[in-house]
């Protein structure tokens, strides 16, 4: 799925930071590095990000338009 937008134990908004973070990891660098380059420091942001699966290139094509 998606990243949510805001952490869910402190509220402190995270999405934007995720394709940075994605993309940092997938060049090969440290995720906790990153993570803290990022100034997620806090273990439930971090949580956000580490835990992720992303999973929208599989649910995709179920999201047909339904014609009412």
């Amino acid at each position: 799925m998606l990243i949510p937008v805001r952490c869910w134990s402190c509220g402190k908004v995270v999405a934007h930071l995720y394709e940075q973070y994605k993309t940092a990891v997938d060049a090969g660098e440290d995720a906790e590095k990153v993570l803290d380059d990022l100034g997620l420091e806090r273990y439930c942001c971090r949580r956000m990000y580490v835990g992720h699966i992303d999973l929208i290139d599989e649910i995709a094509p179920f999201s047909v338009a339904r014609e009412d």
